[in-house]
């Protein structure tokens, strides 16, 4: 019986409040034991023995009983009976009431009630003991005489004996609940370790199984379109057909378990780009037509005229969908047609909700089996379909697609009359073009096996290295190019690459990634800072077995210029190929326009990215022929007025936010974009650059977007926000100088140290009218505002360590405090560097800034003064007849 009561107290299988209750029970139990035998020494009234006694037999029998028939939660609530109806009550009276222990005792007991019992039951004692004590209290109060007076030597030790039992007691059951907590944290966290591991095994298992079946299947896709090259038999060119459909078949096979190993592990991300909607549909059209006049079936698309020709979000995906859900009706068709409509619905100025709706004439879909339809590895009316090929991943990866799009699927069938899928994506919109008309009707093929095969450009001039250590993937990708004339070399590691490289210049390197030795990044990174070599800047395209959004994202971030997957077709090589190579070097042999596939879009029609490219934000108030020259990206701060939140420098221009704020009822208020919107922000500029640094406003200034800036820049690798730790044209004049020096070849590290240098030589400054728009803005009093004006004191305010303070104040006429102001800011001329000096202003006319480029001129020569209106975002804090001279130091 002892054994299994220790037991009790460890078993991990019990829950911590019957294991509490154990170890409570047993300390109560032994307590008892030992009050009863010091309450005998130090000479208790025999009314309190006797109940403590007979107390411990009560909980001895109710512990043997809970025990033997393991219902530890009924004893637990007869012992919680016990104490409050009996014990508490009886000891408080017997024990010297208010003068005894029995109040200590009262505590403990609530303690453990609140702590071991749990539900409606506790409560119920818990006022029970309440209402109990209290009514004690009031009846020892009443009378008196009923509580045995006690000598003092018994009260202080009773009391002593209480404090020191129920303290220990309290401890050891806060600690052993402690222990226990930590005991099941450190399990949790082992059991999600161990998730993890799991997880982190299978998705290694998947990619190196993809990877180790793509180099196979791209040798047997390769070669085998050779053969269909050739003029060969009839027969031999059906067999060739129905090996590359194998082919294809298991590769889709493959990426649907890939995809839904990295679903389920949480690793899918999206990889959203501007792309446009007709060579999508073009796309899956050309996808899906072939399969569906094999069946002898009708296939047609219709697209709504006012489509957006171009939109933005993850085409890859979106293509992965859609033919998804088509293969299926087209699977499960067997005569009829196959229909794909596209309509829209525009949500906002950037936004549309596009609604692909795919119907077939099909075998429909039981009531009862549509729930089921987007279950993985589930396949509904198995007795009809089992003669069907498919894994039952296709459906279930696509409502995980949609969902993490954001977006909706949803199913409408008739059983034995078909079924219609309706798929809602919101996209954003770049372009406000539309696709106008765009109908395309498939009808049943004329049953020939071989298409024929025409090399689409010639380019003997040019040269490629492919560097691959299977030599069957280098034969591929030699002869997938023999027909288009290009010189092609071949190396079988990155050292011989590298060998190569220094003795001949190619046009386009392909390298594999998964190399013995030295990897293809690796080789890669050697190619662009060979010394003596040739190749510095050629393009070189990761072709690899490796795929998933975060590996092409990976191959960007490392330097790559395009990402190509294996297997690879004739055609997708062709295209790729020729849109990278110079088009001196190429000529075309047809006027087709192929859409190469999405993986590679990214490749084919951008142009070579920069190296370094810098942004900033709408404040840095810069004119825009600068920005132009610099192609420096802006990104906006958002101006919010009564009627309605607007794009600093977009959708609202200071002069008419100056004419909106003329009425004193009316506020506006500022604020910086959101951490989501820097890295939408990033991502944008990272299409056409491969490192970017952000220059940002003062991370201390009310409003500031740095922070967010910097937030969104975790995502990123190559991604780096420098806190200019000024505002308005002082932040413009740090964002020159990063241009400058990133135009002259200067890499990340250097430009950064360089911006540190500067910062503390640049200032910024400004001498307000008033102070009455800072006050709208709740940056100070009205009352402080009120005074400034009535005494026709100008401030002067400065960019201190980052911070906006008032530096100097003037009293006079406008004019004379503005050359007060240029004087002032000008003097120490010798140290200021003249190349260039910034006016910026708000609300001044065209006599105000005659006078202030005189006074300037007066004061000193620069070689370019450049007058700007600053932002609406910042005319909102300083208000009309507001102007600043900003200016930078010496080295």
């Amino acid at each position: 019986m002892l054994r299994k009561w220790i037991g009790a107290i460890n078993d991990d299988n019990r829950n911590i409040r019957e294991r509490i209750l154990v170890l409570m029970a047993s300390i109560a139990m032994v307590t008892m034991l030992v009050v009863l035998l010091l309450g005998y020494i130090i000479g208790e009234n025999a009314a309190d023995i006797i109940t403590i006694a007979a107390t411990l037999v009560i909980f001895l029998l109710i512990a043997y009983f809970s025990i033997k028939y393991d219902r530890l939660d009924i004893g637990g609530k007869i012992a919680g009976c016990l104490i409050v109806f009996v014990v508490l009550p009886v000891t408080f009276i017997t024990g010297g009431g208010l003068y005894g222990g029995a109040p200590l005792w009262v505590l403990f007991c609530t303690v453990f009630i609140a702590l071991v019992i749990t539900g409606r039951f506790a409560a119920f004692l818990l006022i029970s003991d309440a209402v109990i004590m209290a009514a004690a209290y009031a009846y020892t109060y009443t009378h008196p005489e009923l509580v045995e007076e006690r000598s003092k030597t018994t009260i202080y030790a009773d009391s002593l004996v209480s404090l020191i039992i129920a303290c220990g007691l309290v401890i050891l059951m806060i600690r052993y609940q402690m222990r226990i907590y930590d005991s099941e944290a450190e399990k949790s966290k082992k059991r999600q370790d161990e998730i993890k591991a799991l997880n982190d095994s299978q998705n290694r298992f998947f990619s190196g199984m993809s990877h180790e079946i793509r180099t196979p299947i791209n040798t047997i896709i390769g070669l085998n379109e050779m053969i269909l090259r050739e003029e060969i038999s009839p027969e031999v060119a059906m067999d060739a057909q129905n090996i590359q459909a194998a082919s294809k078949m298991l590769l889709h096979t493959i990426n649907d378990i890939l995809d839904m190993s990295k679903i389920e592990s949480g690793q899918m991300r999206l990889a959203p780009v501007t792309y446009k909607t007709g060579d999508m549909l073009s796309d899956i059209v050309n996808m899906i037509w072939k399969s569906s006049q094999d069946k002898g079936l009708i296939f047609t698309v219709n697209v709504t005229p006012d489509l957006p020709s171009e939109l933005r979000g993850d085409d890859m995906r979106i293509k992965q969908i859609l033919i998804n859900v088509l293969n299926n009706a087209v699977k499960y068709t067997k005569e009829g047609s196959v229909s794909l409509s596209i309509d829209c619905e525009k949500k906002s100025n950037n936004e549309v909700k596009v609604i692909y709706s795919i119907s077939d004439t099909g075998m429909g879909i039981k009531k009862e089996n549509i729930p089921y339809l987007f279950t993985a590895f589930k396949r509904v009316d198995e007795d009809k379909n089992r003669f069907i090929e498919g894994t039952g991943l296709g459906l279930s990866i696509v409502k995980q697609l949609v969902d993490i799009m954001n977006g909706r699927i949803t199913v409408n069938s008739v059983y034995t009359k078909g079924s219609t899928f309706i798929i809602e994506i919101p996209q954003q919109i770049v372009s406000d073009g539309v696709i106008g008309q765009y109908d395309i009707g498939m009808s049943q093929s004329t049953g020939k096996y071989k298409d024929k095969y025409a090399v689409s450009f010639v380019a003997p001039e040019a040269s490629v290295l492919v560097v691959d250590d299977n030599s069957s993937n280098r034969i591929v990708i030699s002869k997938l190019l023999r027909d288009t004339r290009i010189q092609v070399d071949v190396a079988e590691s990155g050292a011989k690459a590298l060998a190569k490289t220094l003795e001949k210049k190619y046009d386009i390197i392909l390298m594999d990634h998964m190399m013995p030795e030295m990897d293809g990044i690796e080789c890669m990174h050697k190619i662009r800072t060979q010394a003596g070599g040739y190749n510095k800047e050629s393009i070189i395209v990761a072709l690899t077995a490796n795929v998933g959004t975060d590996l092409k994202q990976m191959y960007e971030r490392e330097g790559f210029d395009g990402y190509l997957i294996k297997p690879i077709s004739g055609k997708e090589l062709e295209a790729a190929v020729s849109g990278m190579l110079p088009k001196e070097l190429v000529t075309r042999m047809d006027n087709d326009s192929d859409v190469v596939d999405s993986s590679m879009e990214w490749l084919v029609y951008r142009e070579k990215k920069r190296p370094v490219a810098i942004t900033t934000e709408s404040v840095a108030d810069l004119p825009k022929s600068l920005v132009e020259k610099y192609n420096i990206a802006i990104l906006p701060h958002k101006v919010r007025t009564g009627d309605g939140i607007f794009m600093d420098g977009e959708e609202i221009e200071t002069r008419g936010l100056l004419a909106y704020m003329a009425n004193l009822e009316n506020r506006a208020e500022t604020s910086a974009p959101s951490v989501e919107e820097h890295e939408e922000f990033f991502a944008r500029q990272l299409e056409t650059a491969s490192n970017i640094i952000h220059i940002s406003i003062s991370g201390e200034v009310r409003n500031s977007g740095y922070h967010a800036a910097l937030e969104a820049a975790k995502a990123f690798d190559n991604v780096s926000v420098v806190d200019t730790g000024h505002l308005s044209s002082g932040q413009g004049i740090m964002t020159l100088e990063a241009c400058r020096m990133a135009a002259d070849g200067y890499d990340v590290s250097e430009i950064i140290e360089r911006m540190e240098e500067i910062r503390g030589k640049v200032r910024t400054s400004f001498v307000l009218d008033n102070l009455d728009y800072m006050a709208r803005a709740g940056q100070l009093s009205s009352a402080a505002a009120r005074f400034i004006r009535a005494f026709m004191i100008h401030p002067v305010v400065a960019l201190i360590k980052g911070e906006m303070k008032v530096r100097n104040i003037y009293m006079g006429t406008r004019k004379q405090t503005w050359k007060k102001y240029i004087e002032s800011v000008l003097n120490g001329l010798a140290l200021i560097d003249k190349e260039m000096v910034f006016v910026t202003y708000v609300g001044l006319t065209g006599k105000d800034l005659e006078y202030i480029g005189q006074i300037l001129k007066e004061n000193a020569e620069f070689e370019n003064v450049y007058f700007v209106k600053a932002s609406p975002a910042i005319a909102v804090n300083c208000g009309p007849g507001t102007f600043g001279i900003l200016y930078r130091l010496k080295d």
